[in-house]
């Protein structure tokens, strides 16, 4: 009979013996258990990423507040049967809270003739920026008979120009005297002022 070739201790290497079945379950097990204690940190990462998105959107002023929509609120203007017209508007954080405050120029849709604007300041509640927006200060009133122009909102500073009437006498499609104004908060109302650039016609 012919003998191997091959050594005892190579062929002892083939053989299947119960040691090797342990070995192998304790080398799968350590791989699956390493790849266990991996996965839940990646998953805490991810969490975590998550969790400060979450945050960051929860933050006050993290994203820009909505300015409150002109179209939406309820002037106090005596106009009969004709609607109140929102005419322009423009938005800013006037008194530094961190939000935003709507300046509306409105008046009477009248329908012929020009009938005078009212300068409105809109804001939204503090504690519900869904609730509708009102008013709460009057810059320009209707009774002075002004048309507002030009309206801009700069630096927390409302200006405009204001187009009025030396007399009642003046008829409502001229007017003859023009004027620019400003306004800023302080000491908790509006101050209005001259800009020095400003002259009257």
């Amino acid at each position: 009979m012919q003998q191997s070739v091959v050594p005892e201790l190579a062929l002892a290497h083939t053989a299947t013996r119960p040691i090797h079945w342990v070995a192998t379950a304790t080398a799968v097990a350590a791989v699956v258990a390493l790849s266990g204690f991996l996965q839940p940190g990646a998953a805490t990462a991810t969490a975590a990423r998550s969790g400060a998105s979450a945050t960051t959107k929860a933050a006050p002023h993290a994203t820009a507040l909505p300015a409150p929509d002109p179209g939406a609120v309820s002037y106090p203007l005596e106009c009969g049967p004709a609607k109140a017209l929102v005419q322009s508007s423009a938005t800013g954080d006037l008194d530094g809270d961190g939000r935003p405050e709507t300046l509306a120029v409105v008046h009477c849709d009248a329908g012929s003739g020009t009938p005078p604007d009212a300068l409105y300041v809109l804001t939204a509640p503090a504690d519900d920026q869904s609730a509708a927006a009102r008013v709460v200060a009057t810059l320009v009133d209707p009774g002075d008979r002004d048309t507002v122009t030009g309206l801009t909102v700069r630096n927390a500073t409302v200006t405009a120009t204001l187009l009025g009437y030396s007399s009642p006498d003046v008829p409502s499609c001229c007017p003859d005297q023009r004027q620019k104004a400003a306004w800023t908060w302080r000491d908790g109302a509006f101050r209005r002022s001259t800009p020095a650039q400003a002259r009257t016609v």
